[in-house]
């Protein structure tokens, strides 16, 4: 999404909620002169694409024994 600084500036609190989805790039006399983005974002995409991965069956304890059994 892209918005001017004049915009941003008017409706701070709502694009501060729509960067935690998406990145917004603000524009000042045509061009993009910054970004706000969600610092954790990467982090919780990391975390999402790892539920599901271990069997509901092993514990925590198991799937670290295996983890170090592997290294």
């Amino acid at each position: 999404m892209s918005i001017t600084a004049t915009e941003l500036k008017a409706n701070l609190s709502k694009y501060l909620k729509l960067a935690e989805k998406e990145d917004i790039f603000i524009t000042q006399y045509g061009r993009v002169v910054a970004k706000l983005t969600n610092p954790f974002q990467d982090r919780v995409e990391t975390a999402e694409s790892l539920f599901g991965a271990l069997p509901l069956s092993m514990t925590f304890d198991e799937a670290m024994n295996e983890r170090s059994d592997a290294l």
